[in-house]
């Protein structure tokens, strides 16, 4: 999906956010605000949101003159995700829809994500969401898919949503020992985005395929991938896609036999998916 003139004050609005990240001071803050105000003049709108946020981002980094703009955010996130690991091992372990419980647990982290236009509580989101229905609702499709499939790519999304993943793939492969699992992530520090540093530290390594997609953009975006991860989603029996960046660069889809699992947090993905900021979606294609 392509931009909308409602995507612009948002990005803008992310300078902000990148300042108060960084802890900038009043110059550095006007400048960053300012550059991005006036590139805003000149964003395409045959781009994807994340494509557009790319070159936003890049163009930050090198003002602020650091390379990974939220490396500080991104560990404490991590850390605040992994105190909900016992409580949601325990859901899961305890559920009597094991596969269902680790879906939801999956979409639960996705509410870590520094550029939506709304944002939700991890703690309050953790607490409510197994007693939350599916508003676009298509799990049983999903468990049919995983039930015949072979290999499986789980396209990763935010740092801190990936200890979240970690658990839902551990599940995975619980229910499906013979599934073949990838889990990719970003080529390179981009907004809060999981990249192979997050992902190594968090073991991921060890517990299945992981994979560098090699893209520079916070979504998969198929053309900016190497040839490896491009072979690996065209080939992959099932796809599974975290949040709403993986969302609009894969919308419309490339593929079928693809899932997009998300907390919608905006309200141009909310008009495309004809649902309301706030509901969780699990949507197969």
């Amino acid at each position: 999906m392509t931009i909308d003139e409602a995507c612009i004050g948002c990005i803008i609005n992310q300078s902000l956010k990148v300042a108060n990240a960084i802890k900038a001071d009043e110059v550095l803050t006007e400048k960053l605000v300012s550059e991005v105000t006036k590139s805003s003049k000149d964003f395409s709108f045959s781009l994807t949101p994340p494509e557009v946020a790319t070159d936003v981002y890049e163009m930050m980094a090198l003002i602020a003159e650091k390379q990974d703009l939220y490396d500080e955010v991104k560990a404490h996130s991590t850390q605040k995700a992994l105190e909900f690991v016992p409580f949601l091992q325990y859901k899961i372990d305890n559920s009597k829809d094991k596969l269902l419980t680790a879906v939801k647990v999956a979409i639960a982290g996705n509410v870590i994500d520094l550029a939506a236009e709304v944002e939700f509580d991890l703690a309050d989101e953790v607490e409510k969401i197994f007693d939350t229905h599916f508003d676009y609702d298509e799990f049983e499709k999903l468990k049919a898919s995983l039930k015949e499939a072979q290999t499986l790519l789980i396209i990763g999304d935010n740092v801190g949503e990936h200890i979240f993943d970690y658990l839902f793939i551990q599940t995975l492969k619980e229910l499906y020992p013979l599934l073949y699992i990838s889990y990719m992530v970003r080529g390179n520090p981009i907004i809060n985005d999981v990249t192979m540093k997050e992902a190594e530290e968090a073991g991921f390594d060890k517990l299945c395929n992981l994979v560098d997609s090699g893209v520079n953009t916070p979504g998969f975006t198929y053309d900016r991938a190497n040839e490896e991860s491009q072979k690996l989603f065209d080939s992959a029996d099932l796809v599974i896609t975290k949040g709403m960046g993986n969302y609009e660069c894969l919308s419309p889809a490339r593929r079928t036999n693809m899932a997009y699992l998300l907390k919608v947090k905006c309200s141009v993905v909310a008009s495309s998916l004809g649902k309301n900021i706030g509901d969780i979606v699990c949507k197969m294609i």
